[in-house]
């Protein structure tokens, strides 16, 4: 109790502080959005740092165990690093489980962009745990949704009205995006695509700035693609105009891999909430073993990973060209089956990074074909790998213009603008043709929770039973 007051008082003195400097709410917006911005460069660098000295401690020296011990160790430390998680999950932060990104979406369409920082905290600790055990998911998502609570704690500090506290939420996962990718102007788009849905010009000047600043300070201190390194020496161009049947093709891959993750993710996932045989802390357990188990897989077969851990190795591989095809198809069908497996079981952790390696992987197969059937140049597979990343993940995301821009900011291919226009926008068509309900709106869905108010309209105080816990209320702080 007197915890809570102290915090109270504390925050009574800084509004009182800021206020006589700051008294327009719209001047306050805007210091407090300067600030986020930077606050939450931070934060993304801290968990980055620490999800990379995770995997370091954890995962690599699995797979570096000497004789065959390191096909245990491969299997049992992400099933361990699950069952950890899955304590803290069900027992201190329920809303930390998942991506992010739909717990963001929640918050901002039902609580005025209200996220905890007990939520931020929880997604902080156990998301960097999960994945560095070995849990076959992303930091993107995660990165968002601590942002957005960095954003939304300031907004409250500062006691901003419902209607900025809300702008503030946009604020934080353009941060987290910009952040997570090196790439401010991916996004700026993706938040308009994804959260705001229209132009509100002082938010989308509160998205610009902080995604600019977020991404200066995660680029000062990390340096250039801090979370993904591509080449900029490498070249990627539209050598032939003969290879543009080849990435049509790809769309149309791209687009069934999307509706198979997608349909695979809810399914399993839908799976796991009846099995109540088996206590609901043990099931990303279940899930980190059958990662490991397809991570054995890879390695024994391949001698490459990316399918628990950090895969961002392996996919820059695929970007040089240097993956032979069947290397590329085998991995591209693991890589989802092990994403789907961790994400289903309940784990923490986002579905970015995995989107992007299977669609760099089934790009590289397909470039194998233009290299075969029209004797092009070797260097082509590369630059397939690259257009497949963005056409997967406009398949799964929905994103279509970030799924373009966010491509061009990581590699600097812009000589694929039209084969990137081709296959993503084939993918994105495809995939909403065969499935309407873009992923995060169906994993809500799946708990009961419509965004769409038209499609089933929803009080946002009364919330499916047992999921107001899972979401995260904001009653646990003491704040305005």
């Amino acid at each position: 109790m007197k915890y809570w007051v102290g915090i109270e008082g504390l925050n009574t003195r800084f509004f009182a502080w800021l206020a006589r400097r700051v008294p327009n709410e719209r001047q306050r917006l805007l210091a407090i959005t300067i600030v986020a911005g930077g606050v939450c460069g931070l934060a993304a660098v801290a968990f980055h740092v620490s999800a990379a000295h995770l995997y370091a401690l954890l995962i690599d020296r699995a797979s570096a165990a000497p004789g065959h011990a390191w096909i245990w160790w491969m299997i049992l430390t992400p099933a361990a690093g699950g069952l950890v998680a899955g304590l803290g999950l069900t027992y201190w932060v329920p809303a930390a489980a998942g991506s992010g990104i739909p717990q963001v979406k929640t918050a901002y369409t039902f609580r005025d962009g209200a996220i905890t920082m007990k939520e931020a905290a929880g997604k902080f600790v156990l998301c960097a745990l999960q994945l560095g055990s070995g849990a076959s998911l992303g930091v993107e998502g995660p990165t968002v949704q601590i942002c957005a609570g960095v954003s939304s704690f300031l907004a409250r500090m500062a006691r901003l009205s419902p209607t900025n506290q809300k702008r503030m939420t946009s604020v934080g996962m353009a941060a987290g995006i910009a952040a997570a990718f090196n790439a401010p102007i991916a996004a700026v788009t993706f938040t308009l695509e994804e959260l705001i849905g229209s132009l509100d010009q002082t938010m989308l000047s509160g998205v610009i700035v902080a995604a600019a600043l977020a991404g200066v300070v995660e680029h000062s201190i990390l340096g250039s693609n801090p979370v993904f390194f591509v080449p900029r020496l490498q070249s990627y161009t539209l050598a032939k105009s003969s290879s543009l049947v080849w990435y049509a093709l790809l769309g149309l891959l791209a687009a069934i891999v999307s509706v198979a993750f997608t349909d695979s993710l809810l399914w399993l996932r839908k799976w796991f909430k009846e099995l109540s045989s088996v206590p609901r802390w043990i099931h990303p357990a279940i899930g980190g073993a059958a990662t490991g188990s397809f991570a054995v897989v890879a390695v024994l077969f391949f001698h490459l990973n990316g399918i628990a851990g950090n895969p961002y190795p392996t996919l820059t591989l695929a970007l040089l060209g240097g993956l032979p095809v069947t290397a590329m198809g085998v991995l591209c069908v693991l890589k989802l089956a092990a994403t789907v497996t961790s994400y289903s079981s309940g784990g923490s952790g986002g579905i970015f990074a995995p989107a992007l390696f299977m669609g760099g992987m089934l790009g590289g197969a397909v470039g194998y074909l233009d290299v075969t059937v029209f004797h092009h140049s070797a260097d082509s597979i590369g630059a397939f790998a690259v257009v497949g990343m963005g056409a997967v993940f406009a398949g799964i995301v929905r994103a279509p213009m970030t799924s373009i821009l966010i491509i061009f900011e990581m590699t600097g291919g812009y000589g694929l603008v039209l084969p990137l226009m081709i296959a993503n926008m084939s993918a994105f068509a495809l995939a909403r043709h065969w499935r309407h309900t873009p992923v995060y709106e169906a994993l809500l869905e799946q708990d009961g929770i419509y965004l769409d108010r038209r499609h089933k309209p929803h009080d946002p105080g009364a919330l499916p039973e047992n999921l107001a816990e899972e979401l995260g209320t904001g009653e646990d702080e003491a704040l305005p």
